[in-house]
């Protein structure tokens, strides 16, 4: 070989093997920079703890437990020190656990199907998430080790066991960034005095964080006491010691509804941990403020939290930069996914989500339903936490985000704070029945459970909607499943994939739903049907859309039409 030609390939070769260096070396400073090191427990002897399973459905350690109900509902009672709570309940619900992780990562993979942008996504978090340790309390990374050592191990190629535990319990805050998904769409409310039938406090919420009906199914109803603070319930799932709906033992009450956010550039605490600190350690509404006040959060939320001992319900409406206190003008207070106080009102993010999406809507939905003047009980509540309608009761289609009931929910749930009672919806969304639960029973005659017993109270079990045996429903379900299906034909281009009367029995499905014509236009648009786009378009636009850009993309598409015609 010449020698100018050796010199050449030489250089080259050193130039690649720099590339190479610089790659290897940037990895390994990315792995050492986002890794986060465990907290290292004073006492580890409950890691050799053994779980007995005397039955089917029930497990326990000690006086812990974990049981399955008749009406499919999970129950978990846990005590003791931080890193101990954490390890048993690892040890109950390390089925749960494996369960709800595949569910997640499934529907991420169905959201986002690409697997460069899921490489993406998976250092974009670990990135963002890099200190998200130094910004949880001691008791809190203890507890989330301890059930991390139950994690399973086949979803390791997304990191350690503990770094993927810590990491979820942001999901609730990371789906403000993806909004346009409808991840998050929750609604929630408190009466009393002249609005409540016994003149007690009662809340209601639904929590409609959506990732998919695998990821609803197996939910949990944590009843918790904790060496330091109050003894309290939750509804969570395998995994998530955060909150999202609870109520301690003193009669406060938490919940926690989205507001439209910046894309945060950084970890600070997640929302659902800051409402977890309120509900273990505050007794009033002046000390779940403190608490909020205290923390840093890196999104905004709406955190409704009705106090026994104060009689009423407030908002807290917490940005990562301001804080206020929404306090009721009368005997009930609405809240839905905008801010309401005058700290955050000209907030132009707020503005633009009241203009653009579907919370305002539905707090006027909501508005109108509680300024009835029939006083209400839990059982009209949770008539309301199961309404459809829409304004002044308009048929609004099915499923639709400006309803109070989009049926997604992964949860419903009802507090009663004075009399420390508290009900759950259960399967399907809100339309099964809510069974009820006594806090006090609960923590004085079920700690310790030695068999598999009912613990709910079921002369106060809320019927199932009348929904759920009508023909409406069964029309809802086939919706669903033909929903998937076109979008996946859409998809795939595959156009000739229809059966002949397909077209016909979707429409009948969900006729007073926009998507169902959105996805038909779609389909004629995609086989160079114009006419037949144009017409399913237009007909989408005259229903009721719950977002701006939803309705914007539907008229950019019949322009697109209209031009090709």
């Amino acid at each position: 070989m010449p020698d100018h030609k050796h010199r050449r390939v030489k250089r080259i070769g050193w130039v690649l093997l720099l590339i190479v260096a610089i790659a290897a070396g940037f990895s390994i400073w990315f792995s050492f920079r986002t890794q986060i090191q465990p907290p290292k427990p004073v006492n580890i002897e409950s890691v050799s703890l053994i779980v007995d399973n005397p039955e089917s459905g029930f497990y326990r350690i000690g006086p812990n437990w974990l049981k399955q109900s008749s009406t499919g509902l999970w129950e978990m009672y846990i005590e003791g020190k931080p890193f101990d709570r954490g390890v048993i309940n690892g040890k109950l619900s390390k089925h749960l656990i494996a369960a709800q992780e595949k569910a997640f990562i499934d529907q991420i993979r169905e959201m986002i199907p690409s697997d460069f942008y899921l490489r993406f996504l998976k250092y974009f978090i670990y990135w963002f998430n890099r200190d998200l340790d130094k910004h949880l309390t001691e008791e809190y990374k203890l507890e989330i080790y301890g059930i991390s050592l139950s994690a399973s191990d086949q979803f390791s190629f997304i990191g350690s066991n503990y770094q993927r535990m810590l990491n979820y319990h942001s999901a609730h805050d990371i789906g403000h960034a993806l909004q346009d998904y409808s991840l998050v769409g929750c609604t929630s409310f408190g009466i009393w005095g002249s609005k409540s039938k016994d003149s007690s406090l009662i809340i209601g919420r639904n929590f409609d964080f959506y990732v998919g009906d695998e990821f609803a199914r197996n939910k949990i109803i944590c009843f918790e006491k904790p060496e330091d603070g109050y003894g309290f319930m939750m509804v969570t799932w395998g995994g998530m010691i955060g909150t999202v709906s609870g109520m301690n033992e003193m009669g406060l009450t938490i919940t926690i509804n989205a507001a439209k956010s910046d894309i945060p550039s950084s970890a600070r605490t997640p929302i659902s941990i800051v409402a977890r600190e309120i509900l273990q350690y505050a007794k009033n509404i002046g000390e779940a403020f403190a608490i909020a006040r205290k923390r840093e959060t890196f999104v905004t939320e709406s955190i409704l939290v009705g106090s026994s001992l104060d009689k009423k319900a407030v908002i807290i409406e917490k940005s990562p930069f301001k804080i206020a206190l929404v306090l009721p003008d009368k005997d009930y207070i609405a809240c839905a996914n905008h801010f309401q106080s005058d700290e955050f009102s000209t907030d132009p993010l707020n503005i633009q989500n009241m203009k653009e999406n579907a919370s305002v809507y539905r707090y006027k939905r909501l508005v109108q339903n509680l300024s009835s003047d029939i006083p209400s009980d839990y059982q009209s509540v949770a008539d309301i936490l199961r309404d459809q309608r829409g304004l002044n009761g308009v048929n609004i289609g099915m499923g639709n985000e400006k309803a109070m009931n989009q049926l997604i929910a992964h949860h419903s749930i009802i507090f009663m704070p004075e009399k420390l009672m508290v009900w759950v919806s259960t399967s399907p969304w809100q339309i099964g029945p809510y069974v009820c639960y006594d806090l006090y029973k609960i923590f004085h005659n079920f700690a310790g459970l030695q068999r598999k017993v009912e613990i709910t109270e079921p002369d106060k079990t809320i019927s199932s909607d009348s929904f759920l045996g009508s023909n409406d429903y069964k029309r809802f379900v086939r919706f669903k499943e033909m929903r998937k299906y076109l979008k996946h034909v859409i998809r795939s281009g595959k156009t000739d994939a229809l059966p002949g009367s397909f077209i016909d029995d979707f429409r009948a499905s969900n006729p007073m739903y926009y998507e169902v014509f959105d996805l038909i236009g779609d389909f004629y648009s995609q086989n160079g049907q114009w006419k037949l786009a144009q017409a399913e378009y237009r007909q989408a636009l005259l229903l009721v859309i719950p977002r701006w850009k939803e309705k914007e993309n539907i008229i950019k598409k019949l322009v697109d039409c209209a031009d090709k015609k």
